[in-house]
């Protein structure tokens, strides 16, 4: 049997398938590249355009330009009047990155005008850079859905070019993302990019890199993998944007454009020349080489292109002709690639850099922070949308559904691409595009549960004369909602389980007032029956009528489902009332017990049953940041990209209300904050978590003249713990990295904002630690800091009156309006923590830790899904039909790698897999060590006929092919980054 090896921390993919200066040209993908002259400083004129995928408009209204009002802007005549300019000399050069909107152009598109695009780009004319569906959010992205988003991308050219080299895209492009991830930077490298560039820096860092000459250079995104993760980064002086007074858009700018005749009174060429060298002089000598990028566009420019076009070749033409008057300045019109192949060939040694590039902040008192959270719902929502999306390409593996029954995956792959673009789930639209993108999400997953049901009836049915089983989807377990479990006496509940270990969990379903039993297979199982919190029942859009939730614990195969059987009894149930505590209120399960004070009604110690440990001194509480308006030191508010709180938190009940209900399988403590902050404090029987369930809303909004607006923080407390200032957070919800209060690894830090700027993007989880550690899991991305030692601070909801000036125009002040009354409030927000306080090593020296860490992080991330359906077959007809439990791999994997992609491709003949070592460096002595998996035989379709291929990240190049033609850079070994990284 063949088997692949999974280095450390690995992502790797399988395709399961059936005296005259001398002047220089050189290849770059394709044909090529303009030649640069050696001696000269080569200025490389980049023709690009910015296309948002949805912000102060929709992604169709971008597309087809509706909403002129607000933005003028329409992305089909951007790529048409760039296609027909292209094609009228071959000279130029223009780059496209937002795959989404190309696919919808090309759709559209004579097979003549696809010809010459594809003409375009086998030329070298037309670079696709990127090639991801959006340009994604690199802070609150999580890396299963960065791939996804690349991978359709990547999948989408290569069926609209038949898999042409030229078009398959080489370079990172992420210039406009508010900040950027060492684990982005490591994923492009790991889908075999040359290089990254990016527009957003620090303002203290991009001071500090110009006056050092350190715009490049080699990042390098992870221990473990080495250089290949490394890939050659560079940022851009200023902005994307044209150099001031040089945008020759007539839809979006004022400039002059270079009027080239002697006679006329206008004639402008010595002056827009002279000038142009002039900021070419101003900003050469800030990078390595004889080279210097660009760019020449902005946001939704080039509807116009000729005019951009004809004042590129006007400026090319009379900057070049200086050189006989001794100008050393050589202008071309060239792409990333064609740049990055110069700059290889000057064969310079780089400097490093290991860390990330959060938090940005583009001014004293502006840290671009707040985004970290802003639409909470949107962004727990986008989560969910991503668990269900892998378990729909799994299923349709799995039952080896054909292309027609699982088409509809492109719905929800699509909606989950445009998710991820860097103003929909960081929440930085206007509320209609927000809107929208609910929307879009919406019909994706509903698309999606459907093909999941196909899968599941072909999976499940012992006879072909099996009905066919209505399975739906319960969108609003949120809210304790499900229509299936409340209006039917008899009902399967089928949990599928994504992740290839087994899997445990505690389904919660909102059910009548009746007595109910729950069978797995034949057998009864313990049920338990709670009452859903007030709070909850109070929730304005749920249209429930259930009371009380009926609670049971499942355990699922790998990659494999379990069905239980629900029958309502005759019996009624009164709902489960409060417990009369003895005034110790004690919650607890087999491993651990959390006791909260009577006085206070807070959470304060936790004792470990495993250990023998009690651990003291702890508290958990909400707060509120008033968000500013502005001061005598800056007209900054805090908005929806924008932290900027109003001084320090103010607590919201140091004495909340608190009723304690319990049973076997689950205990909790309600706790009542005030009328719009709520929170379960809850222990299940058999986890070592204990879950801190908030709700958030609506956040009360005054006047915005006497109202700026809060800002909910959740607070954790260990008095006892000493951490130097030192906390960590996630990279993409992959590897963790190191953080220090009021410091940065490359640049001395002058800190005006001592809240905001000590924020940083947490995507599934915040620790920190001495020889005990305190860990925070979050069931969707959040800001989070320490901003004491022993403290952990997560950011949960926002409502703000005032917008923060960075474009969007609005403030951040999501309203639920009632369609029945027409009254508007705040939005509501409901999510969970799972909270862990654990010495890191227990006896033996394993890193329990880590370990309980990675498994209950992976459990958030990729839950099992619940499908449900009415009933009118008893139990033993159930059984007759069906098969009430399912296993879809044949062999079991070792512990620390997980399958992290199963899904067809290419008309369902191929299968693309990729497995993850999911466990760092030095996680845990076991775990994590190297791993054999046996890829042969894995599921029925692995069998030893088929044939494999080994694939970059991306899947759409061989990986052999990748690793011997990747550009290398030479560096300085350790770096003097890496040396700063030692804290002072």
């Amino acid at each position: 049997m063949r088997t692949s090896a999974t280095t450390l921390y690995f992502l790797l993919s399988v395709y399961l398938v059936r005296a005259n200066p001398i002047e220089t040209s050189y290849k770059a993908s394709c044909e090529v590249c303009h030649p640069t002259k050696e001696g000269y400083t080569n200025v490389h004129l980049i023709p690009h355009t910015h296309d948002d995928v949805g912000w102060l408009k929709t992604v169709d209204q971008y597309f087809y330009g509706q909403r002129p009002d607000i933005q003028k802007a329409a992305v089909q005549i951007i790529i048409d009047s760039v296609v027909d300019e292209l094609s009228k000399y071959p000279d130029r050069r223009f780059i496209y990155v937002e795959t989404a909107f190309l696919k919808q152009w090309w759709d559209i598109q004579s097979d003549e005008r696809r010809a010459k695009m594809r003409t375009l780009i086998e030329k070298g004319q037309l670079e696709l850079i990127s090639g991801a569906w959006s340009m994604h959010d690199e802070a609150v992205t999580h890396y299963h859905s960065i791939i996804d988003q690349f991978t359709l991308g990547f999948g989408t050219i290569d069926q609209m070019f038949d898999g042409l080299s030229c078009a398959k895209p080489k370079i990172g492009w992420q210039i406009d993302p508010f900040g950027h991830a060492r684990e982005t930077a490591s994923i492009l490298a790991q889908m075999g990019f040359d290089g990254l560039f990016f527009a957003r820096l620090d303002h203290q860092d991009r001071a500090r890199r110009i006056r050092d000459k350190e715009m490049e250079f080699v990042w390098r995104a992870s221990e473990s993998l080495g250089n290949a993760s490394s890939i050659f980064t560079q940022a851009f002086y200023k902005h994307y944007s044209a150099p001031s007074g040089y945008c020759f858009d007539l839809v979006h700018c004022n400039d002059q454009p270079i009027n080239e005749n002697p006679n006329s009174g206008d004639y402008n060429v010595p002056n827009r020349v002279n000038s142009f060298i002039e900021f070419v002089n101003s900003q050469k000598d800030t990078y390595q080489t004889e080279h210097m990028l660009v760019t020449m566009g902005d946001d939704f420019t080039y509807q116009q292109a000729a005019s951009w076009f004809d004042n590129i070749d006007r400026l090319i033409k009379h900057v070049n002709a200086e050189q006989k008057n001794g100008s050393m300045i050589n202008l071309l019109y060239s792409t990333p690639s064609c740049y990055l192949q110069a700059v290889h060939r000057a064969d310079k040694v780089w400097k490093t850099k290991s860390d990330d590039l959060f938090p940005y902040a583009d001014g004293d008192h502006s840290f671009w922070t707040g985004y970290y959270t802003s639409r909470p719902t949107l962004k727990y929502m986008e989560r969910r949308g991503n668990n269900l999306l892998q378990v729909c390409k799994q299923l349709s593996v799995l039952a080896e559904l054909k292309q027609e029954k699982w088409e509809d995956l492109d719905s929800l792959r699509e909606a989950m691409g445009v998710m991820q673009h860097h103003d929909a789930i960081t929440g930085t639209e206007k509320q209609h595009v927000a809107d929208d993108y609910a929307k879009m999400l919406h019909k994706g997953m509903l698309d999606c549960a459907a093909t999941a049901a196909k899968a599941i009836n072909k999976l499940s049915a012992k006879i072909t004369e099996a009905p066919t089983v209505n399975y739906e989807s319960c969108l609003l377990l949120n809210v304790s909602q499900c229509e299936i479990s409340e209006s039917n006496d008899r009902f399967v509940v089928t949990l599928y389980n994504p992740l290839a270990q087994e899997a445990s969990t505690y389904v919660r379903l909102p059910v009548q007032n009746f007595k109910y039993t729950v069978s797995q297979g034949s057998v009864p199982i313990a049920t338990q029956m709670l009452k859903i919190p007030d709070h909850v029942l109070r929730v304005p859009y749920r249209t429930s009528t259930a009371v009380q939730e009926l609670v049971f614990k499942a355990t699922i195969p790998p990659l494999g489902f379990q069905t239980f059987y629900v029958t309502k009894t005759a019996e009624e149930s009164a709902v489960p009332a409060p417990v009369e505590d003895d005034g110790k209120f004690t919650i607890q399960g087999n491993l651990i017990q959390a006791n909260v004070d009577p006085t206070t009604g807070l959470f304060e110690s936790l004792y470990s049953k495993q250990n023998g440990l009690n651990y003291t001194g702890l508290s958990q509480n909400f707060y509120y940041y008033l968000g500013s308006n502005g001061d005598m030191e800056s007209s900054q508010s805090s908005g929806a990209y924008i932290f900027r709180p109003n001084g320090n938190a103010t607590v919201i009940n140091a004495t909340p209300e608190i009723t304690t209900f319990k049973g076997e399988l689950v205990q909790e403590i309600h706790q009542k904050f005030s009328d719009w902050v709520s929170q379960i404090i809850r222990v299940y029987a058999d986890n070592e978590f204990v879950e801190f369930e908030w709700m958030i809303g609506p956040i009360p909004a005054q006047l915005r003249l006497v109202d700026p607006g809060k800002e909910v923080v959740t607070r954790y407390l260990a008095q006892d713990l000493v951490t130097n200032g030192v906390f960590y957070t996630d990279s993409n919800g992959r590897g963790s990295i190191e953080r220090k209060r009021d410091y940065r690894p490359t640049w001395d830090l002058d800190l005006k904002e001592e809240i905001a700027g000590n924020y940083f993007p947490v995507t599934t989880f915040i620790t920190t630690k001495n020889e005990t550690e305190m860990t925070v899991l979050t069931d969707r991305a959040q800001g989070g800091t320490s901003l004491q030692d022993g403290t952990l601070e997560l950011m949960l909801h926002r409502r703000l009156l005032h917008d923060d000036g960075r474009g969007v125009g609005e403030a951040l002040n999501e309203k639920y309006e009632d369609p029945n009354s027409g009254v508007s409030q705040g939005m509501i927000a409901r999510g969970r923590h799972l909270f862990s306080f654990a010495p890191i090593s227990d006896a033996l020296g394993t890193t329990a830790t880590a370990k309980a860490r990675r498994w209950s992080r992976d459990n958030m991330i990729l839950a099992p899904w619940a499908f449900f359906a009415p009933t009118d077959l008893s139990d033993a007809q159930w059984l007759e039909n069906y098969e009430v439990v399912y296993q879809g791999i044949n062999n079991k994997l070792p512990e620390n790698v997980n399958i992290l992609t199963l899904e067809p491709m290419k008309g369902g003949e191929e299968v693309l897999v990729r497995f993850e070592h999911f466990y760092e460096p030095n996680d845990d002595p076991a775990l994590s060590a190297n791993s054999l998996v046996p890829i042969y035989n894995l599921t029925k379709r692995f069998g030893t006929d088929k044939m494999i291929e080994e694939m970059s990240l991306g899947a759409n190049r061989r990986l052999a092919e990748v690793s011997s033609s990747r550009l290398q850079f030479r560096t300085d070994g350790a770096g003097a980054e890496k040396e700063r990284n030692i804290a002072p």
